[in-house]
């Protein structure tokens, strides 16, 4: 028998169906689950950052290990390394030096990076700069092998062709008014008196003098020099010990004291010889941003950017020294021509890297223990009393003992 419904059921049933049904979130709900997410996207944003930055610094670190390889295949192929300014030279002019303008020669302006390209997987480009180039397709040869003057780039294809073994994933500089651009350059030492000149004087066919070539073996300190054969029996420190090449920024022409230099109204002579950190005094970095020169303060003419050129063996360009430390302001006079501090610089927070002649990859905090840096470099009219005295240890600490190749310091500290 089928018992019937009571009142009280049958209420309750009529009052479930008149209630409304549910088929989603509230607003309210929906906010508070929108909130939520964003709280937790802002909390994991900064370790994406972070975990990406890894990657390309670990991408820049792998850049350098191809290059010191390819460093060390050319020295088992020519007995030597690359030399830091070779080409060929223009004959044809009546008044010819290392900055004059023609498409007929190099003028002995390449860096050892070009050297480099068929040991680090850029035949390609070595097979157009080392010979005759018709760049029109006329069937006329518009450069000769080796090609032109650096001041050519813009017509000659190579010159302008950016590499990424010579690029820095964190680095964002591209584009005009640089060619192709480099992040990583040669080594010249702890001082950089004769750095610009290396083994040759003004004109680049020109042998130096005996008072020339003295100053010149008494500045040139690193393992590559302008104009000069070197060889590993000439770090004579140790490969282990001694950096062959270093990291550095390129210019994206917001006055960044690492990438641009100050523009002086006339020549100071000799300047940061005496005082490296020179360019870091009376307010011509903003105090505010100490980063950036301060905004009263002359710079360079915007195509003398830091690693504008991968081809030049100018040293604004393609070499780094160990004065300062990392990511201190580059300094000299004469603009980007006799800039004599140029400390290796980054876009990884803390540092920078670097090759160490052996072929390692160091990675070298901006801390890192670098001495007396208002101390004047070793040079040839260097004394004891200065302790910079030809042949003398880095004054520079270990950052200095560092970058010397022959100066028979030892290494001790971790770095």
């Amino acid at each position: 028998m089928v018992r019937p419904f009571s009142y009280l059921e049958g209420f309750l049933m009529q009052k479930n169906r008149s209630l409304p049904q549910r088929d989603g979130f509230t607003l309210v709900e929906l906010l508070v689950v929108i909130a939520i997410i964003g709280v937790l996207v802002g909390l994991l944003l900064p370790a994406v950052q972070a975990a990406r930055e890894a990657a390309r610094r670990m991408s820049c670190s792998n850049n350098f290990k191809q290059l010191g390889l390819g460093m060390h295949n050319y020295h088992s192929a020519y007995n030597a390394l690359p030399i830091q300014g070779s080409g060929t030279e223009d004959t044809t002019l009546s008044n010819s030096y290392w900055w004059s303008n023609t498409k007929n020669a190099s003028q002995n302006q390449l860096s050892a990076l070009v050297g480099l390209t068929p040991f680090i997987e850029q035949q390609a480009i070595w097979e157009v700069i080392s010979n005759p180039n018709d760049y029109n397709k006329d069937g006329t040869i518009d450069f000769p092998a080796m090609g032109p003057s650096p001041q050519n780039w813009l017509d000659y294809l190579p010159y302008s062709t950016e590499m990424p073994t010579l690029r820095c994933p964190s680095d964002p500089g591209t584009g005009l008014p640089a060619a192709g651009r480099t992040n990583y350059a040669m080594c010249g030492g702890d001082s950089g008196r004769w750095i610009n000149f290396g083994n040759r004087s003004d004109n680049p066919w020109k042998p130096l003098n005996s008072a020339q070539a003295e100053e010149q073996r008494a500045a040139d300190r690193g393992v590559f020099a302008c104009y000069k054969q070197m060889k590993f029996r000439d770090i004579l420190d140790g490969l282990s010990n001694t950096i062959a090449m270093g990291e550095i920024a390129t210019d994206l022409g917001d006055k960044d004291k690492r990438t641009i230099s100050y523009d002086r109204p006339s020549w100071t002579y000799p300047g940061p010889r005496d005082n490296p950190s020179d360019c870091g005094a009376g307010g011509l970095v903003d105090a505010q941003r100490p980063q950036f020169w301060a905004s009263s303060t002359p710079t360079d003419g915007s195509s003398n950017g830091r690693g504008y050129q991968w081809f030049s063996r100018l040293p604004l360009y393609t070499m780094v020294t160990t004065i300062l430390p990392p990511n201190k302001e580059v300094c000299g006079y004469d603009r980007g021509v006799d800039l004599i501090v140029l400390p290796p610089s980054s876009r990884h927070q803390g540092g920078v890297h670097v090759l160490m002649a052996d072929g390692a990859v160091k990675f070298i905090t901006d801390s890192i223990e670098s001495g007396n840096s208002t101390a004047p470099m070793v040079h040839q009219w260097g004394n004891a009393t200065n302790k910079n005295q030809p042949g003398a240890q880095s004054p520079y600490g270990l950052w200095g003992s560092l970058g010397s190749r022959a100066a028979k310091e030892t290494i001790s500290a971790e770095f």
